[in-house]
């Protein structure tokens, strides 16, 4: 199993816009492609934090959804020219984590 932390920096006053976009349109697609989301935070304290989290079996299971998402044609003609006008692709970092034996979440 491996695991993706992805953060990403909002624009000011664009959060509620971006939580419904990504709940609305960014998460059901993505799932639609196989892709497992286990969780979509905001901070608490920051208005401009968006987390989310992904799991995947493995490394060729990873790739082959990242393929099915983002090389699709709603991929790059529907969602995705809509994502800047909400985000600041600069300020995306994406951790790759790997559970510990005794972790609940697997």
């Amino acid at each position: 199993m491996l695991f993706e932390l992805r953060q990403y920096r909002i624009k000011a006053g664009q959060q509620a816009a971006w939580v419904e976009f990504m709940e609305n349109t960014i998460i059901p697609f993505q799932q639609s492609k196989g892709m497992v989301i286990l969780g979509s935070f905001t901070d608490e304290e920051d208005e401009t934090v968006y987390i989310w989290v992904r799991r995947f079996r493995d490394e060729a299971e990873r790739e082959a959804q990242y393929e099915a998402v983002y090389q699709s044609d709603e991929w790059k003609n529907e969602i995705g020219p809509q994502i800047p006008e909400m985000m600041e692709r600069e300020g995306i970092v994406v951790r790759r984590l790997n559970p510990t034996p005794h972790s609940a979440i697997q």
